[in-house]
């Protein structure tokens, strides 16, 4: 499970995975998003990820312990090798520790 948002503080996406175990592709994944306004409270949105981990039977939940990215997809929304136009605050930082790239 992952947030990601515009920058660190606002997740407008969230995406939840199902993989059966190490080292093996997701079987199931599922994203929800907003438009602008956090996620992460939203009691129907909440619901649906429960509901989603449940109906696949997972057995433990994994999650990052922050907003890692953009929520744009590159190669979707964005020509794949550039930064996303629309999310300069991730355009130099590293996803995982948060500190600006050199």
């Amino acid at each position: 499970m992952a947030y990601y948002g515009p920058d660190d503080q606002v997740a407008t996406k969230v995406a939840v995975a199902i993989i059966p175990g190490e080292d093996q592709e997701p079987i199931a994944l599922e994203r929800w998003l907003s438009e602008g306004t956090d996620i992460r409270p939203n009691h129907d949105v909440n619901e649906k990820i429960l509901f989603f981990i449940r109906s696949h039977g997972a057995k433990s939940v994994v999650m990052a312990d922050r907003i890692i990215g953009c929520p744009h997809e590159e190669g979707i929304d964005y020509p794949d090798g550039e930064k996303c136009p629309k999310c300069p605050f991730w355009a130099y930082r590293d996803r995982w520790s948060g500190e600006i790239e050199h």
